[in-house]
């Protein structure tokens, strides 16, 4: 029998906690904490080394190491774990989807391959059928994310072609603004697929149009308001929604302006939240101390609550 995700609505792609040392080392003691935070605020769905985790930039022990701590840390909170795997030699992707299917993690999320990059559908089908063959147990959804990959394919042709070729494919983290596409990914095969949204400005959008999950970097920022969004959404409230999402909108927006996405997110996830996950990785910058104050400033004047915990 075919595996599919048994998992609708949120999913936080959490961010890597790392110490402000010569090396960026991970600390990983950070993790439980992390995790209750985010249960407290009602978000059952956990991805871990994504794009806002930094997983492209982390060794192949790094990435173990973090999903052991995100395994252990849900035995306790019960929440739903996805797995990124991709973003590094095919190696390594077979033994990280080796490990989190040992681990017995839910699901797995698979980049494609970042330098030589596939050109259509079915080399895409055919990186994920190796890929799923390393963990034949555990469903497998593939990453879109074009801005970062320049991998320009069309999901719904992967998710029309792919057929049986991938026992394991279940779904994709769509993430683009291109809301058309995503909507017709939803709807292939009668809704086979699950489609996870990946763009915090536009949920609103995506759930009139048929979309019911999303994995937003927001999530760990502000809970509480993407869980209203969704709320309104299947209550059919969609102005209380609209108003919400454009909250939240100029809230990603405020932040983004002070430098790239995951720089930016992660100094205010310092300042909005007691769960200290640190300063970024190299090639990424941390923001520069009147940058953080601005930003702060910015957040106050929105309305949201400040606690330099950096």
């Amino acid at each position: 029998m075919p595996l599919s995700v048994n998992f609708k609505g949120l999913v936080v792609p959490v961010l890597t906690p790392i110490i402000n040392d010569d090396k960026k080392t991970l600390n990983l003691s950070v993790i439980p904490q992390y995790a209750q935070y985010l249960l407290q605020k009602g978000i059952k769905g956990i991805l871990v080394n994504g794009t806002t985790g930094e997983g492209p930039s982390l060794s192949l022990q790094e990435r173990k190491s973090i999903t052991e701590a995100w395994v252990d840390a849900v035995k306790t909170t019960k929440q739903y774990l996805m797995v990124q795997i991709g973003g590094c030699p095919l190696p390594d992707v077979l033994e990280l989807a080796k490990q989190a299917e040992l681990l017995k993690v839910d699901s797995l999320l698979c980049l494609p391959e970042l330098y030589f990059k596939p050109s259509n559908s079915q080399e895409v089908i055919d990186y994920l059928k190796i890929v799923g063959v390393a963990a034949p147990n555990t469903p497998l959804l593939y990453y879109h994310i074009p801005m970062l990959t320049n991998v320009n394919i069309n999901v719904p042709n992967l998710l029309k072609n792919i057929g049986n070729q991938v026992p394991t494919f279940s779904g994709v983290k769509f993430t683009s603004s291109v809301l058309e596409e995503a909507v017709e990914a939803v709807n292939v095969q009668n809704k086979k697929y699950a489609v996870f949204l990946g763009n915090d400005q536009i949920i609103t959008a995506g759930f009139v149009l048929g979309i019911d999950s999303v994995i937003a970097t927001s999530i760990n920022l502000f809970p509480e308001l993407v869980l209203g969004i969704v709320n309104d959404c299947q209550k059919g409230n969609w102005l209380e929604a609209k108003e919400k999402q454009e909250q939240l909108t100029q809230a990603v927006t405020t932040i983004s302006k002070f430098g790239t996405w995951v720089e930016t997110m992660k100094a205010a996830m310092n300042l909005l939240t007691n769960v200290n996950v640190g300063p970024v990785r190299p090639p990424l910058k941390p923001l520069a101390p009147e940058a953080i104050t601005a930003l702060a400033k910015d957040l106050q004047v929105l309305g949201f609550d400040i606690s330099l915990n950096i």
